[in-house]
C-alpha cells in the first residue's frame, strides 16, 4: 500500500512557498503546486490506464477544505468510470459552441504572432513563424477549436516530417507549444500542453540528435569528454586553453574568444558577459567552477592586451582557432559548439537539474512564455552547483580497468 501523505493544516499549507509539488493529505493525490508566486491545487490520479493531473483551482481562492472535498468527489467519479478531464473538455467545447464564436488554432496563432513580433529581432523571424505554421500546422488543425487540439493531432502533423525535416519539425513543435500556452493564458483552453516535449512527446518521437541524417553541430558523447580534456590539458598554447575554458563553461566560441579581463571577478568566481557580446542581446553571468577559475589564474596577462585569450599579434583569437586545435588532435568530426550539446546531454540525462537551470547555463531564452514570466532571476546559485558538477565530470580521473 502506498504511504498516505501527512494531513496538513490550513496554516501549514499557507506556509508552503518552495517551488514544486507538495502533498497536503486529506485526499489521496491532492497536492499544492507552487511555481514562483503562483500556487494552485492539483489532483494526481489514474484515469483508466493513464496517470494525469487534474487542476482544482488557485490557492488561496480555493481553500484547503474545498480542495479536499473536490478531490474526494473526483475520485468517486473516477471509480464510477467517469473521466473528469474528458467531461471538462466536452463541457468547455459545448460552452464555446453555445456562448461564443469558435476560437480556432489559426486565429490564436495569428494573434500570437501579431502580439509578439514587436519583440522579435526582425520581420523575417515573424514571417518564418507564420510560414511554418501555414505550411505544416494549419492544414490539419487550423480550423480546429484551439481547446480541442490534442496529442493525436500533434503527432499527425509531426510524425511525417520528424525524420526527414527534423530541424523544421522541432521548430514547428516549439511554435505550436507557444501558441497553445498563449491560448491557455487567454482562457481559450486548459489542461496540459499536448505539444510539450519533456515527459510527453519525447516518449513517442526520437530525440533530434538520434535521428539519422539530421545536421547538427557535431558533438562528442559526454562519456568521452574527460579523456579529451586530459589530452587538451597536455597541449600548450592559448587556443588550447580557450577551448578548454569554453568546454568547462559550456560557452560559445565568440563569447570566449572575445572575453576581456575586466569582465571577470575571480574572487567572486563570476564572469559577466555584456549584452552586446551575447547572442540574445542580454547580459549573462557565468559562474566559474574552481577548475575554470584556476585556468584563468594560470594565464599570463599583458599590459596592452585586454583579451584573456589574445592572438600572438594582439586582439582576439580568430574564429577558426579552436577548430584548428580539434583538428590537430585528430578530432575532425566534432566542433567547438558541439560541446554545448555534450553539456546539455550530460545535464539532461545524468543529473536532476531542472530544464530551466540547464537552459540558463547555456544562455538560452526560455521558449515557454509562462515559465519565463516566473523566472525573473538568472538562477545563479543553482547554476553554480551545476557548473561545478560539470567541471568535476570533465576533469575526473580515469578509472582503472
Amino acid at each position: 500500500m502506498p504511504r498516505k501523505a501527512k494531513e496538513l493544516s490550513a496554516l501549514a499549507v499557507s506556509r508552503l512557498r518552495a517551488d514544486g509539488r507538495h502533498a497536503v493529505g486529506g485526499a489521496d493525490g491532492l497536492h499544492l503546486r507552487v511555481a514562483g508566486a503562483s500556487r494552485a491545487w492539483v489532483l494526481r490520479a489514474k484515469v483508466g490506464a493513464r496517470r494525469c493531473d487534474i487542476g482544482l483551482g488557485p490557492f488561496p481562492e480555493v481553500t484547503l477544505a474545498e480542495a479536499r472535498d473536490a478531490a474526494i468527489d473526483l475520485r468517486r467519479q473516477i471509480r464510477r468510470g467517469v473521466d473528469p478531464l474528458e467531461e471538462r473538455k466536452q463541457a468547455r467545447l459545448h460552452h464555446q459552441t453555445q456562448r461564443q464564436p469558435l476560437v480556432t488554432f489559426r486565429s490564436c496563432a495569428e494573434k500570437f504572432v501579431e502580439m509578439n513580433q514587436a519583440g522579435w529581432k526582425n520581420t523575417k523571424h515573424a514571417a518564418q513563424w507564420s510560414a511554418t505554421l501555414k505550411t505544416y500546422a494549419f492544414p490539419t488543425i487550423g480550423e480546429t477549436a484551439v481547446a480541442a487540439v490534442d496529442t493525436p493531432a500533434l503527432l499527425a502533423i509531426l510524425q511525417p516530417i520528424w525524420t526527414t525535416k527534423t530541424e523544421t519539425a522541432s521548430r514547428l513543435r516549439g511554435r505550436i507549444e507557444a501558441v497553445l500556452d498563449w491560448a491557455r493564458v487567454q482562457g481559450f483552453r486548459d489542461g496540459d500542453n499536448p505539444a510539450r516535449w519533456r515527459g510527453h512527446l519525447d516518449k513517442t518521437l526520437p530525440p533530434r540528435r538520434r535521428v539519422q541524417g539530421v545536421t547538427h553541430h557535431a558533438a562528442l558523447p559526454y562519456t568521452e569528454v574527460a579523456a579529451l580534456i586530459r589530452e587538451l590539458q597536455a597541449r600548450p598554447g592559448t587556443s588550447a586553453r580557450a577551448l578548454e575554458f569554453s568546454i568547462l563553461c559550456a560557452s560559445r566560441s565568440g563569447e570566449v574568444r572575445g572575453a576581456l579581463w575586466d569582465e571577470f571577478d575571480l574572487e567572486a568566481a563570476i564572469w559577466t558577459i555584456p549584452a552586446d557580446r551575447m547572442k540574445a542581446g542580454k547580459e549573462h553571468r557565468v559562474p566559474l567552477s574552481p577548475q575554470a577559475n584556476q585556468l584563468l589564474r594560470s594565464l599570463p596577462r599583458f599590459d596592452k592586451e585586454p583579451h584573456v585569450f589574445g592572438a600572438p599579434r594582439g586582439g582576439p583569437l580568430s574564429d577558426m582557432s579552436l577548430t584548428a586545435v580539434l583538428k590537430r588532435m585528430g578530432q575532425t568530426d566534432i566542433t567547438q559548439h558541439g560541446f554545448r550539446s555534450t553539456f546539455r546531454d550530460w545535464a539532461g540525462e545524468t543529473t536532476n537539474y531542472a530544464r530551466e537551470v540547464i537552459e540558463h547555463a547555456l544562455a538560452h531564452q526560455l521558449k515557454d512564455k509562462a515559465e519565463a514570466a516566473y523566472q525573473r532571476g538568472d538562477l545563479l546559485q543553482k547554476r553554480t552547483a551545476l557548473m561545478k558538477d560539470w567541471a568535476d565530470f570533465c576533469t575526473r580521473k580515469p578509472t582503472p580497468d
